[in-house]
């Protein structure tokens, strides 16, 4: 059995050098670009999304919560939204580097 036949598991006819990377994108690399883009576009989608979350429940708090607390409310949703885009942004940088 020759050297290249006993990497891939003795199947014929597959060659892992030479076409796959000269003739374009390994299935990996494909994997790779695509959950890059998945992670840009997420974090646009966050950033919209959270400024306009941001200012709805900013005018809630200023409507409904009164001036003794309104800082502590703040701050508490704020830390909530950092969280969980945290968490999100966390997870896709590990299967990017996985």
């Amino acid at each position: 059995m020759s050297e290249e036949h006993a990497h891939d598991g003795g199947t014929e006819g597959v060659s892992t050098t030479g076409e796959e990377e000269a003739g374009g994108l390994v299935s990996g690399d494909v994997s790779r670009y695509v959950n890059y883009v998945l992670l840009a576009a997420l974090l646009l989608l966050a950033l919209v999304a959270g400024v306009q979350f941001y200012t709805a429940v900013s005018r809630t708090i200023t409507r409904w919560v009164t001036d003794d607390y309104r800082s502590l409310v703040t701050a508490a949703f704020n830390l909530a939204v950092l969280l969980v885009a945290a968490a999100g942004v966390s997870r896709q940088i590990r299967r990017l580097t996985n």
